[in-house]
């Protein structure tokens, strides 16, 4: 009988034991690797869609559901429309990601006339809602034409850029007829007093300037004018002036304009890390007005607490990153600017809509995009990302991963299939 070595006994834990910190490298290096495979970017963004979209509906009948039931006798009234629309908008955005880029470009002119046709329409015949005179009534049905509009300027633009993709160091060819025709959707908007949405607007004409490389100087003088005529319009309006003048202390008035925003953070700050659970928010008892609309990521909050919060800011940044991916990659100077220009629409939406609930920016009426109720704004958001889920299809090697993955599983079901028997 041998005896083992105390010397060796004792070697034998540390030379078994795992590096400090190699598990963190593995996972990291496991990460790297799958990021950097063709589909990656087409299965983040279709995965972190259909994740939001499934969040949205869950947030929308929770948030909805004492009003609908106090308003229509039904608790399911109102998540019952938002199924409706989504089951509209899923076949509009499948049959986006598989149209061909050429009948893509082909209808951003007749689209963005269409949306300018729709504006004139609400400034002249629009329904009064909430203060602003933003919506138009189609039969039963009422439709919010900005929201259309956000996609036709950003297709219409990319149109133009890519078009023009040789004189864009001309500043004439980098502004004309870009900046007047988004000056005048911005124009008809405001003449509804949608103030939030001619924000984002904004936001999108100067991140489709940035991504064309206009001049920094252009950035800080429109800068400047958007900054002054913001406030101009604040001025004149003693409500939207009192938002704006109230919005970083909402108690100092919050019987009156700060109502909605402390109970925005009264929300929030009841969720905890965890959330007091799917339905279990006592805000959208009455107390917080617009709960499944411009205010549902402060239910949201409450009831899926910080991690959800953070989740779904997170499921944004990640449609972000792998849009800015597709963009990066792609030689098509169109895919790329209409990418970029989705990105900053939907990005910049959120983080308004965010701030407005975390209380450091106004109250402007934004929804969240995906999640909050509306059809007028899930429609062209889902096409959007319909359009750009499409754009990474295409990709050279997504595309020959796909059709590799085709042929093997075309084979798969010859190989699998009975003999003939007549032979």
């Amino acid at each position: 009988m041998t005896t083992a070595n105390p010397e060796d006994v004792a070697a034998a834990p540390a030379k078994t034991r795992a590096p400090l910190g190699s598990g963190v490298v593995a996972a990291w290096r496991s990460v790297r690797e799958a990021l950097d495979k063709p589909l990656a970017s087409y299965y983040l963004l279709l995965g972190a869609s259909a994740l939001l979209l499934t969040i949205g509906l869950i947030m929308v009948l929770s948030a909805s559901s004492v009003r609908s039931f106090i308003t229509y006798d039904d608790s399911y009234a109102v998540v019952k429309r938002q199924l409706m629309w989504v089951a509209i908008g899923l076949p509009c955005a499948w049959v986006a990601s598989r149209m061909p880029v050429k009948h893509v470009r082909r209808l951003a002119y007749p689209g963005f006339l269409f949306a300018l046709v729709l504006l004139a329409l609400v400034a002249r015949f629009g329904v009064l809602i909430n203060g602003n005179k933003n919506w138009l009534a189609i039969g039963p049905f009422t439709m919010q034409p900005a929201e259309v509009a956000k996609l036709a300027i950003v297709l219409w633009a990319a149109n133009i850029y890519a078009h023009k993709e040789r004189r864009l160091r001309e500043l004439h060819h980098l502004l004309v007829p870009v900046v007047p025709g988004l000056f005048a959707v911005i124009g008809l908007v405001l003449v509804g007093r949608d103030l939030g949405t001619a924000m984002v607007l904004a936001a999108i004409l100067l991140g489709m300037l940035w991504v064309v490389g206009a001049p920094m100087r252009l950035f800080g003088l429109s800068l400047s004018v958007l900054g002054v005529a913001a406030v101009g319009l604040a001025a004149t309006d003693p409500e939207r002036l009192q938002r704006i003048t109230h919005f970083t202390d909402p108690f100092k008035d919050y019987t009156d304009t700060g109502w909605q925003p402390a109970h925005g953070l009264y929300a929030l700050s009841s969720g905890g890390w965890f959330g007091q659970g799917i339905g279990a928010s006592t805000q959208k008892w009455g107390d917080l007005p617009e709960a499944h609309t411009d205010y549902i990521f402060a239910v949201l909050g409450e009831e899926l607490g910080l991690v959800g919060t953070l989740l779904v800011v997170g499921l944004f940044f990640t449609i972000a990153y792998a849009a800015i991916r597709v963009a990066l990659s792609t030689e098509d100077p169109f895919v790329r600017y209409a990418t970029f220009g989705i990105v900053v629409w939907i990005l910049g939406q959120m983080m308004i809509n965010v701030g407005m609930v975390l209380a450091v920016l106004p109250v402007i009426g934004i929804p969240l995009p995906i999640v909050s109720y509306g059809g007028s704004a899930l429609l062209p958001s889902l096409v959007a990302l319909g359009l750009v889920i499409g754009f990474a299809r295409r990709e050279p090697e997504a595309a020959a991963a796909l059709a590799a993955r085709r042929r093997n599983r075309s084979a798969g079901l010859a190989a699998a299939s009975p003999p003939d028997l007549r032979r």
